[in-house]
């Protein structure tokens, strides 16, 4: 087992002082009948142990005789014949770094002694792993209160210490994601190729997906969004059935995953390999906004900073298209960019494509810091029916909402945001025609250096014209 695990490891006790944490892996989950999902283990747990197995515990205790722990399935040559080979007891001690394993139905009484004497039992609340593990955590310490022993007086959730180690990524972390990256984006430029009139997202999901598995890559980061027409203005539309249209768009958000670190790219182009002039015009307002926002990505700009201005961005170019009436600074104030842009502007990018880590400390934005990653992917999506949409001033942002809630109380923000509608009242506009079904998104994904900032998935041309060029080159994925 590599060092990095172990040096997690260390790290992470040396923020847990007494406390004895529980980390569970992730289990298996059925499909359908006998059929299991494939796997994919739990984040935090692979973080800190390099394990892949599920119905695993690993219990880490920074004052004690032995630091590190894991509780394993027991090893099982019937099963393995039928599933695949196990590490055991054994196998967890010699290849991944514990001090001591155990089987897991071990746990329950092995607990009792591991958590005696101590003032807090550190818990991974909402890991995914079922209730046995958090049942077992209870009954030790409800047996404590019980006797008198001086078992732990409750339960504390170390997420936020793991998360919060999540946030800046290690050299070997920024390397598999590069890598990902680097993937993905060829993957992408291979789907800008293969895509054409009267083939399906669904063929095009493979073409892409083929280019992963074929550069090394060990599954998918998360569910492929290949999205024609109309479908693209549905943010996690996953059905990816429908035939491909000529004069459509096409919308791909696709990532792969290698060595647990996971892309996430999203790009917009035409079927046909051609842009219509409507087309062209949303897709030119979203890529100014998604170029603007990655020239401030440096040490030291607040993450918060990215979504205003790209709220900034599109609202002006909401405006200049004749989608929103009134000024740029009304359509902001009001939150009436939010019919077409409802969504945040990035988020971080890791272990889990919606990575871990908190955009806020202390309710105030956080800098950016060499070593993080994250994405860049504003959109607009005009949805065929909203022919017709009323604006009120209820649409302002969610954050704004929330930031009102703690400052004034519910009951005060609701009262607020009643006053605020009643004095603004409501206005219908009509939306015109040509922009109808038109959904862009563009994403990059970009880590911040000591100097500024790395755009990892440059290779994926954002330039209309470069696309279209592209889109008229020959695929060398055949057509079956």
């Amino acid at each position: 087992m590599t060092d990095r695990f172990a040096q997690r490891r260390a790290e992470f006790m040396d923020q847990l002082g007494d406390t004895v944490a529980i980390v569970p892996a992730g289990k298996e989950q059925v499909r359908n009948d006998d059929v299991d999902h494939a796997f994919r283990q739990n984040s935090d747990f692979f973080f800190l142990t390099g394990f892949a197995e599920p119905d695993s515990v690993a219990v880490f205790d920074p004052s004690g005789d032995v630091p590190y722990t894991l509780f394993v399935r027991p090893r099982d040559p019937e099963m393995e014949s039928w599933n695949g080979r196990r590490a055991g007891p054994e196998g967890a001690r010699e290849r991944f770094g514990a001090d001591a394993a155990f089987t897991l139905d071990e746990l329950p009484l092995r607990l009792r002694t591991m958590i005696a004497d101590r003032s807090n039992v550190g818990y991974r609340m909402g890991s995914g792993a079922d209730d046995t593990v958090l049942s077992a955590v209870r009954a030790v310490v409800n047996h404590g209160e019980r006797s008198g022993i001086g078992f732990p007086s409750g339960i504390v959730d170390v997420g936020g210490i793991l998360h919060e180690m999540r946030v800046i990524k290690s050299a070997d972390e920024i390397a598999a994601l590069r890598e990902a990256c680097r993937i993905s984006a060829i993957a992408h430029v291979e789907a800008m190729r293969y895509a054409a009139p009267g083939r399906t997202e669904r063929q095009v999901q493979a073409a892409i997906e083929y280019v992963f598995a074929s550069m090394g890559s060990e599954r998918v980061g998360y569910g492929s969004i290949v999205a024609g027409g109309d479908n693209a203005v549905i943010l996690h539309y996953v059905e990816n059935d429908q035939p491909l249209a000529d004069g459509d768009l096409l919308l791909i958000d696709a990532g792969a995953e290698y060595q647990h670190l996971t892309a996430d790219i999203t790009r917009t182009f035409p079927i046909n390999g051609r842009f219509t002039a409507p087309q062209r015009a949303v897709y030119d307002v979203v890529l100014r906004a998604e170029q603007d926002v990655i020239s401030m990505c440096a040490p030291g700009t607040p993450y918060a900073d990215m979504h205003t201005r790209a709220i900034e961005i599109l609202s002006e170019g909401l405006v200049d298209l004749g989608l929103l009436p009134g000024s740029v600074d009304e359509v902001i104030a009001k939150g009436w960019y939010r019919q077409f842009y409802f969504h945040g502007t990035g988020h971080w990018l890791g272990t889990d494509v919606h990575d871990a880590g908190a955009y806020k400390l202390e309710r105030s934005a956080r800098p950016m810091a060499p070593g993080m990653a994250f994405t860049v992917e504003p959109g607009l999506y005009i949805a065929p029916e909203k022919t017709t949409v009323t604006l009120t001033h209820s649409l302002y942002d969610a954050d704004t909402a929330l930031d009102e809630v703690f400052r004034l109380g519910p009951a005060e923000a609701k009262k607020l945001r009643e006053q605020r509608d009643e004095e603004a009242g409501s206005l219908d506009f009509t939306v015109p025609e040509e922009f109808l079904g038109i959904g862009v998104r563009i994403e990059d994904d970009i880590l911040i250096t000591e100097s500024g900032h790395e755009n990892m998935t440059s290779l994926v041309p954002v330039d209309p014209d470069a696309i279209e060029a592209l889109c008229a080159e020959d695929s060398s994925i055949p057509v079956f």
